[in-house]
């Protein structure tokens, strides 16, 4: 059966995803469109590019996430130097490290842009914090002058991943006829970071179009609060880490709306924090097994009959013709 499928952001937590995606795949369904946010765009990425979920573990289980953190000389000087660069560059980290390994593992699958991939295929969610307003990449890129079809998939991906501070935003300049007369030179450059900051779970991404019921949306959500460890503070960097997986896991308490329950897969986070790059191969693989058992629960006791039934009831009028 196919499906359209929205993943959650989660940081380091994204083989959770990846559990519930092998899930998915052992009962049958076939991933149609799909949508994702931060780590979760990333899932959705590899999806759309033709991974499985046993090629994304394996990829996952043989990358150290802690090299995605790449320092510059300016980070190694003490206090002064992280707080410089976030100053100059307005991240902690480039991300640019991030971007290239995307761009690799797509590349292994032929896919390099929107354009090689199907008409609304991937969907990913940024956030303009130059003007203040959610991006869904890649149709809304053409505001900037950029060709939807020849935006790089991983360069969306950067965009979706980029954690305020923690990662350097990606920096647009506005196309000509945007410009006005009156703009200084620093307001012809937009802001774009990381997706969860408005809407970490876009699960309403498929629900305009005609067959939103005919296929079924199903969601993947981590959830769990991580335990109540103290963190320890000893500089702007561990300060700024702290803060940035604060911000970020305030997401994973989050109430689900009643009209999504019926279609989201809960994923226990087993206790990892959002940022936490240094995360060992043993965690992972809890993490990736959390996500396969709560997809399981999930799907045993899910029907499309019950599908369509809770989607008429909480959609009315969006949905025509159930299937027979």
């Amino acid at each position: 059966m196919k499906v359209n499928a929205v993943f959650e952001g989660g940081g380091v937590k994204a083989i959770g995803l990846v559990g519930a995606v092998r899930a998915a795949e052992q009962y049958g369904f076939q991933f149609h469109q799909v949508a994702g946010t931060s780590s979760g765009s990333m899932v959705a990425a590899f999806l759309a590019a033709g991974y499985c979920a046993e090629e994304m573990k394996t990829m996952i289980l043989q990358t150290p996430f802690i090299s995605f953190l790449k320092r510059s000389w300016l980070s190694n000087v003490k206090v002064v130097g992280p707080l410089t660069r976030l100053l100059i560059k307005k991240g902690l980290y480039s991300g640019e490290r991030l971007e290239y390994w995307v761009y690799q593992m797509l590349l292994r699958k032929g896919i390099r842009t929107f354009g090689d991939l199907q008409p609304g295929q991937l969907r990913i969610i940024a956030s303009d914090i130059s003007q203040g307003k959610l991006l869904v990449l890649p149709d809304d890129i053409a505001q900037y002058g950029i060709d939807p079809k020849k935006l790089l998939i991983c360069k969306a991906v950067r965009m979706s991943t980029s954690i305020p501070y923690f990662f350097d935003p990606v920096i647009l300049r506005k196309s000509v006829a945007s410009k006005s007369r009156e703009s200084t030179f620093a307001r012809q450059f937009i802001y774009i970071v990381d997706g969860g900051i408005l809407s970490n779970f876009p699960m309403w991404i498929f629900d305009k179009e005609e067959s939103a019921a005919a296929i079924p949306t199903l969601g993947f959500q981590l959830v769990g609060k991580s335990p109540n460890h103290p963190r320890e503070i000893s500089g702007p960097l561990t300060m700024f880490q702290a803060l940035f997986s604060t911000m970020m896991e305030a997401h994973d308490e989050r109430y689900i709306e009643e009209h999504n329950r019926f279609r989201t897969i809960k994923i226990p986070t087993v206790g990892v924090h959002t940022t936490q790059f240094d995360i060992d191969e043993k965690t992972s693989l809890k993490l990736f097994d959390s996500g396969k058992k709560a997809a399981e629960q999930f799907f045993k006791k899910w029907s499309m009959q019950y599908y369509i039934d809770q989607y008429n009831q909480y959609f009315q009028g969006r949905f025509r013709n159930p299937p027979a």
